[in-house]
């Protein structure tokens, strides 16, 4: 049996380990290659017409050409901001807005406006609410490179000065940012904010395609929450990343602020109840699987391509679920030995969705994994299955009843009705 020869851009153990152990033999991205490993900055040229490169059949890389429309901050928001008012021009049920004008069903991304773009609409919202907190996020960074919060409009202004008066970049240059509405009212445990990152596999858009992994976990800050205006500098209160928190004096580097989410599950159901676990985690599926709906049109829906993303949750005090942002290449560095093992197992459980164990990657292949293939992922949404299911019971049931989140559906056994 041929074996298969991959390449990777980074040099991780929880990678390398899993290809070793499977036999394959490594080569560098120049070489013929079935399986790549790329960091985002090299799909550009693998998928660039000036480079001449073509994917053969039995090659398979772990990006989509354009896979920025949903992990670059301001693509995602615009993304998703066209696709609810493309359903909303539709008339569909799913654009429902309340009375104050908020989306029922699709309000899962904080108020954001872009910057310098949005500069006049932040203005005019930030003077109505003037007590509101924002954050500030360059939209090309990540780890929470350069993000800070502000309350008031002179700090903006003079962020836009220090950046038009610097000698390096011109304001030409100056970089976009996102900013958002902050979640000030953040579900603590201990007095401490978390958010959760969850990891999705998404093996092909059109149809969409795409798992949600088990094993993901909370992010503690290392400092109590304090929604005081004196502690808005204070990122060990305000921001999650690990690469900011093992900073701090209190980082504790045996669990590493880290909680997976089936302790996060327990927590809630014994604080709050097993009915409203469920709820909040029904809900974050949905948020999931709409965002990834929302750039299912734009994306190059290449065959060679899967991507595993990470998604950002935070769960504000009233157990609602908030997309922060999706990142395209999670962290694959381990901080603990559980977090090893978690990140060696999310590899293996993808690869062997994305290949069929003992086979060579092909591209032809109807992208339907056996189900003992799953490992610790699930089905999140298979567009196929739903559209079969829908026409086969529309005779009997309206679709837009199996469409809504946090209902459960009686005649599918208390089944998410999302899916």
């Amino acid at each position: 049996m041929a074996r298969i020869r991959y390449a990777s851009d980074f040099d991780k153990s929880v990678l390398l380990n899993n290809f070793e152990n499977r036999g394959w033999i490594q080569v560098s991205p120049e070489e013929d290659w079935n399986f790549y490993w790329a960091g985002v900055h090299n799909i550009r040229n693998v998928f660039s017409v000036e480079s001449g490169f073509r994917l053969q059949d039995n090659q398979v890389i772990n990006h989509f050409p354009n896979h920025v429309e949903l992990t670059r901050k301001d693509l995602m928001v615009k993304n998703i901001k066209r696709y609810r008012k493309d359903l909303e021009k539709d008339g569909n049920p799913l654009a429902e807005k309340d009375e104050t004008g908020r989306f029922v069903h699709l309000d899962f991304i904080p108020l954001t406006f872009m910057l310098p773009a949005d500069y006049n609409l932040f203005v005019e919202e930030f003077r109505k609410n003037p007590n509101t907190t924002w954050i500030m996020k360059p939209c090309g960074k990540a780890r929470g490179i350069g993000i800070f919060l502000v309350n008031k409009l002179s700090q903006l202004k003079k962020w836009s000065r220090d950046g038009k008066g610097s000698v390096f970049s011109p304001p030409t240059a100056k970089e976009t940012y996102v900013i958002s509405k902050y979640i000030d009212n953040p579900l603590l445990i201990g007095g401490k904010k978390f958010d959760l990152r969850l990891y999705v596999l998404v093996t092909s858009f059109r149809p969409l395609k795409c798992y949600i992994y088990h094993l993901g976990f909370c992010r503690f800050c290392t400092v109590k929450y304090n929604a005081s205006l004196n502690e808005l500098d204070n990122m060990f209160v305000h921001l999650t990343n690990v690469s900011i928190q093992k900073q701090g004096e209190d980082y504790n580097a045996i669990h590493g602020g880290k909680w997976t989410t089936q302790n996060l599950r327990l927590f809630l159901e014994s604080t709050r109840s097993k009915e409203v676990s469920d709820k909040l985690f029904d809900e974050i599926n949905w948020l999931i699987v709409h965002s990834l709906k929302a750039v299912a049109s734009v994306i190059s829906n290449d065959r060679h391509c899967f991507e595993c993303y990470g998604y950002d949750i935070i769960i504000d005090d009233n157990l609602k679920p908030w997309l922060i942002e999706v990142n395209a290449s999670p962290s694959l560095s381990a901080t603990t030995s559980s977090d090893r093992i978690m990140k060696y197992r999310l590899i293996s459980d993808v690869i062997n969705i994305v290949i069929p164990p003992g086979e060579l990657p092909d591209v032809r292949w109807t992208k339907i994994p056996d189900k003992e293939n799953y490992g610790h992922f699930e089905l999140l949404y298979d567009e196929e299955l739903a559209n079969n299911e829908q026409s086969n019971q529309e005779m009997k049931v309206k679709a837009s009843s199996l469409n809504f989140p946090g209902k459960r559906d009686a005649r599918k056994g208390g089944q998410a009705t999302w899916k």
